[in-house]
């Protein structure tokens, strides 16, 4: 399994970013996606969920109404659109895989595979 996340970069603060995520090496539309983020010096949390039985959505409760996620099962592909970009969204975003047909929630625990991380940076 390969998760290829794209699309970070520098942003003043209130902009918008959509990253991206190619998966390949597996059957992507059974397998649940997350983005979770890690600032420097902080712990890697989860940002948001989508599931791979009915495209049922989890997000952070303080990011829910700054963030979506979606899927794209044909281009094997997760999104996550992200608004009103603020200084402390500064973080490497990571993607990652559940198991197959796997349960997908807020925990790293539910993610087999990670990617390599997309650089977000927010300027004031």
């Amino acid at each position: 399994v390969q998760l290829q996340a794209s699309g970070g970069g520098l942003v003043q603060a209130g902009g918008s970013l959509r990253l991206s995520c190619a998966a390949s090496g597996l059957a992507f539309s059974w397998y649940g996606m997350g983005w979770f983020r890690q600032a420097p010096g902080k712990e890697r949390e989860f940002v948001a969920a989508i599931s791979w039985k009915n495209g049922n959505t989890w997000y952070a409760e303080s990011l829910k109404d700054r963030v979506t996620i979606s899927r794209d099962n044909d281009k094997k592909t997760v999104y996550l659109q992200m608004n009103s970009l603020k200084p402390e969204d500064t973080a490497d975003y990571y993607c990652a895989a559940s198991t197959f047909q796997g349960t997908t929630g807020s925990s790293p625990s539910h993610y087999a595979s990670w990617g390599q991380g997309t650089l977000v940076t927010v300027s004031s």
